[in-house]
C-alpha cells in the first residue's frame, strides 16, 4: 500500500498535468498535429503510472502492455491488405483503393526486417554497411507508421471530445452524389449527423449546404442536401445552399464569406465524415475560421483508406511536410552518425 501510495504522490501530478495540457490544446488548437504527439506521451505516462498499482508485478504489467502493442503493430499490415481487398470487393479496382493494401505491405516489408535484424545483429558482433541500411529501412517505415498511428489516434479521439451542442451556424461538407442525384450513405450520414447536432441546439442554428455540381451529376450537393434536410422537417429559412465549391478548400471559404455576408459571426461547427475532419479544422485554421469539428460515422471497410488519403493530403502541405522530415532526420540521426563515422 506504501507504494501504491507513492506512486500516486509522485507520478499523479505529472499524469495530470499532463492530462489537463493535452485536454486544453485539443479543445483551444483541435487542428494542430502536435496534439496527437501530447496524447502518445499521455497514454504512455498513463501506463507507467497504472503500472504502479500491480506492486512488485509492475514489470509483468509492462510487459504484458509491451507485448499486446507489439501484437497490435504486428497485426496492422494484415488488416490494412484485408480492409483493401473488402474495399475493392465492395466498391471497385482504383489506384485510391490500393492505398490500404499498398501501406499493408510496406508496413509488413518494415516490421519483418526489423525483427530479422534484431536477431540476426544480436548474435553477430561485426556491423556491416548493409547492416545498418537495412537498419535505416526498417527506422523509416517505423517511424512513419508511428506518424500514422498517432493520426489515427488523435482523429478517433478528437470525434469522441464531448462539445457543448450550441452553434449558430453548422456548416455540412458535401461529396459525390448517386446516379439519379440523391445522397450517398457516406454523405446521408453526413447529413443526418447536421440534424442530430441542429435538434441539439437550443438556439437552431442556420445549416449551411456545401458542395457544387460536379460534371456528372445532376443537381449540385448542395441541392441534394437540402432536399432531404427539408424532407427531414428542418425548416427553409434555416438552411442555406453554397453550390459553387468544388474542394473542401472552397467549401470553407464561401461558407465564410455567406456568414460576413449575413453581417453576423458566432459559433461554427463543421460536419463531415470523422475521417475528414482533422483536415477540415486545419483548412478552416488557414483561411481564418474558427469552428468546432463534428464527425459523421462512415462504413468500416471504408475508413481505413479514407484516413490513409487524408494523412496524405495532410502529409504533403508545406509546415507538416518540413516538420515530419526534421522529427526523422532527428529519430534516425544516431544511425546516420553511425553510418557516416563507421
Amino acid at each position: 500500500m506504501h507504494e501504491i501510495a507513492d506512486n500516486i504522490r509522485l507520478l499523479g501530478p505529472t499524469v495530470l498535468v499532463i492530462w489537463t495540457v493535452t485536454v486544453a490544446s485539443v479543445i483551444i488548437w483541435p487542428q494542430k498535429y502536435r496534439n496527437s504527439i501530447l496524447l502518445m506521451i499521455a497514454l504512455m505516462v498513463t501506463l507507467i503510472f497504472l503500472s504502479g498499482f500491480f506492486a512488485d508485478q509492475r514489470g509483468y504489467f509492462l510487459m504484458a502492455c509491451f507485448l499486446l502493442i507489439a501484437l497490435g503493430l504486428f497485426l496492422v499490415p494484415i488488416v490494412l491488405i484485408i480492409n483493401g481487398i473488402q474495399l475493392i470487393r465492395k466498391e471497385s479496382l482504383s489506384l485510391s483503393h490500393l492505398l490500404s493494401i499498398g501501406l499493408g505491405v510496406i508496413v509488413a516489408i518494415g516490421e519483418i526486417a526489423t525483427v530479422a535484424y534484431v536477431f540476426y545483429l544480436a548474435g553477430n558482433r561485426s556491423w556491416e554497411i548493409t547492416d545498418r541500411l537495412v537498419l535505416a529501412l526498417a527506422m523509416t517505415v517505423f517511424y512513419f507508421s508511428a506518424l500514422i498511428l498517432s493520426f489515427v489516434i488523435y482523429s478517433l479521439f478528437l470525434t469522441a471530445m464531448p462539445r457543448i451542442m450550441n452553434f449558430d451556424y453548422i456548416i455540412i461538407h458535401g461529396c459525390a452524389l448517386k446516379a439519379d442525384g440523391s445522397l450517398t450513405r457516406l454523405l446521408q450520414n453526413r447529413v443526418d449527423k447536421a440534424i442530430e447536432v441542429y435538434n441539439k441546439c437550443p438556439d437552431k442554428p442556420v445549416i449551411i449546404a456545401s458542395g457544387g455540381q460536379g460534371a456528372d451529376e445532376k443537381v449540385s450537393e448542395a441541392q441534394a442536401m437540402r432536399d432531404y434536410l427539408l424532407l427531414k422537417g428542418i425548416p427553409y429559412e434555416k438552411i442555406i445552399m453554397e453550390d459553387q465549391s468544388t474542394t473542401t478548400r472552397e467549401n470553407l471559404l464561401h461558407c465564410r464569406k455567406i456568414i460576413e455576408e449575413k453581417g453576423q459571426s458566432g459559433r461554427i461547427a463543421l460536419v463531415s465524415s470523422n475521417y475528414h475532419v482533422y483536415r477540415c479544422l486545419r483548412l478552416a485554421r488557414d483561411i481564418g475560421l474558427r469552428c468546432t469539428g463534428i464527425g459523421a460515422p462512415v462504413a468500416l471497410y471504408y475508413w481505413p483508406t479514407a484516413l490513409i488519403r487524408e494523412f496524405i493530403a495532410i502529409f504533403v502541405t508545406r509546415s507538416f511536410l518540413i516538420w515530419s522530415m526534421l522529427g526523422y532526420l532527428l529519430f534516425i540521426s544516431p544511425l546516420l552518425l553511425t553510418l557516416l563515422t563507421g
